[in-house]
């Protein structure tokens, strides 16, 4: 993650913690590493100094395997730290600018693991932000003991609820959808409680009778039906294309004009996002193929920010459509890395029965082909990059699918020591990649790293403070900007 020879031009952020460690262990070592194994991971560097102008230097510890020896004993005591991620190499004795230091690298916990707390109480669990570590508030700490079950959030039966809060019209359109995708299954002649049983959608309880599980009624109930079981459940849509007005056209769960469940939003948004999207003219036989490679990958990622929300959270799921992108959003993080999920080959949906019932009508990737997959069409089109954001306090993931080509103004940025050229649209992503690694920068710092002048920059930055990506602090030559919490 950082390069001890040339510590000097690191900060403390949200990924790097120094501690001068003269003393011996420090107590609040055990608060920073449950944020960083709650949060995104980050090192911890024990014999390391911070100045007044945030700049880190070398102390040298005088007994480093005693206080490694110590950092064992208390992280596989589990009266000290609930669980103990870290292999052997994951803590290092190191030799820097002739000190020695200690290097901790703490990954990411396993949502199995988390919360991650310290000295044997749950509220004592810490997330990162910015340079430093916060408790956990209330919300926090239910979303990870829900994503901790091994059973998906989805699956849980709704034993106070019977079979009548499915929206019928929503379940028979379902069911003709899953005809077209699969002709003849075994399924088709079933009665519809006997099919929902089958697709996971009810289950039987311990007084004998059907009831809905969360899936159904996500997938199939009524919004007044639904929000009983989840408050801070809602769906909104907006297409923004000017800026004058806030948006064109929206559509949200609560307006009590449709059914307001998941499958019929679904296919609501994707149509009128669909109309956005240029269709060759291409025919197969005698009819034209109005689907696309961008149409699937639309589809994919539409139905993975649907399965993969957390529908306890706030702020409910929203889609945005604005001029040249499109912008989704749902309450909860990624469970597995990031890198990971683009990577490809590793699924842990969030809503597993969910993802399933749109599998059957095919849409959705099981396979964990998904992002990968947009990322690829995305290249094909010789688009913008699509852009993974996180935020914690609450947890949110955005994935924002730019619609527009490639830009063809250039910008530079250090890389060997030799300036390469690179394109506008990346420029964005640069900097948001350098406000994650580092606790905030300055408009120099973001000019030095680009290789631009401050009116492309400041340009830049105004575009990613509109979309509330970036927030300003400061004013005037202190300003500086970070990633917004």
């Amino acid at each position: 993650m950082i390069d001890l020879t040339k510590l000097e031009i690191y900060r403390e952020n949200n990924r790097i913690e120094a501690k001068k460690a003269l003393g011996g262990l420090p107590h609040s070592i055990w608060e920073t590493y449950s944020a960083f194994a709650n949060t995104l991971g980050g090192i911890i560097l024990l014999g390391v100094e911070e100045y007044r102008d945030k700049t880190l230097h070398t102390v040298n510890l005088p007994d480093p395997e005693k206080l490694v020896k110590e950092f064992w004993d208390l992280a596989n005591d589990p009266k000290k730290a609930s669980v103990n991620i870290l292999s052997s190499r994951d803590v290092t004795i190191e030799t820097v600018n002739e000190d020695r230091i200690i290097v901790i690298r703490v990954p990411r916990a396993d949502r199995s693991y988390k919360p991650v707390y310290v000295d044997g109480n749950p509220l004592n669990s810490y997330r990162r932000n910015g340079e430093g570590d916060y408790k956990c508030t209330a919300e926090e700490l239910h979303a990870m003991f829900r994503d901790a079950s091994v059973k998906t959030q989805d699956m849980l039966l709704l034993n106070e609820l019977g079979l009548d809060v499915i929206n019928t019209a929503s379940l028979h359109a379902y069911r003709q959808r899953m005809r077209l995708s699969r002709p003849g299954h075994v399924w088709e002649g079933l009665e519809d409680e006997e099919f929902l049983l089958r697709i996971g959608a009810a289950g039987i309880g311990e007084n004998g009778k059907k009831h809905p599980t969360a899936a159904g009624l996500l997938m199939f109930g009524n919004e007044y039906e639904i929000v009983r079981e989840y408050p801070d459940y809602f769906l909104d849509y907006r297409e923004r294309y000017d800026d004058v007005h806030r948006w064109t056209d929206r559509l949200t769960s609560s307006s009590g004009e449709w059914s307001g469940n998941v499958f019929d939003f679904f296919f609501l948004v994707y149509n009128k996002l669909s109309l956005a999207l240029r269709k060759p003219f291409e025919m197969n036989g005698i009819y034209r193929v109005d689907d696309t490679p961008v149409h699937q990958a639309l589809r994919e990622g539409l139905a993975n920010c649907l399965v993969n929300a957390d529908y306890y959270g706030r702020q409910g799921v929203v889609i945005i459509h604005n001029r040249g992108e499109i912008r989704m959003a749902n309450p909860g993080s990624f469970r597995i890395e990031l890198a990971a999920a683009k990577s490809g080959g590793v699924s842990d949906p969030r809503n597993g029965a969910m993802l399933k019932m749109f599998n059957l009508i095919d849409i959705g990737e099981r396979a964990g082909s998904g992002i990968p997959n947009i990322l690829r069409v995305w290249r094909e089109q010789d688009w913008a990059e699509p852009l993974f954001l996180q935020s914690f306090e609450p947890e949110r993931t955005v994935l924002i699918l730019p619609l527009s080509k490639k830009d063809d103004k250039k910008g530079t940025i250090k890389r060997d020591d030799k300036r390469v050229p690179i394109k506008t649209e990346t420029q964005k992503t640069l900097i948001v990649d350098y406000l994650t690694d580092h606790a905030d920068g300055t408009t120099a710092e973001l000019c030095e790293l680009l290789g631009v002048g401050a009116t492309r920059v400041k340009k830049l930055i105004h575009e990613l403070v509109e979309a509330e990506i970036v927030v300003p602090e400061g004013k005037n030559r202190n300003r500086h900007y970070r990633l917004k919490s």
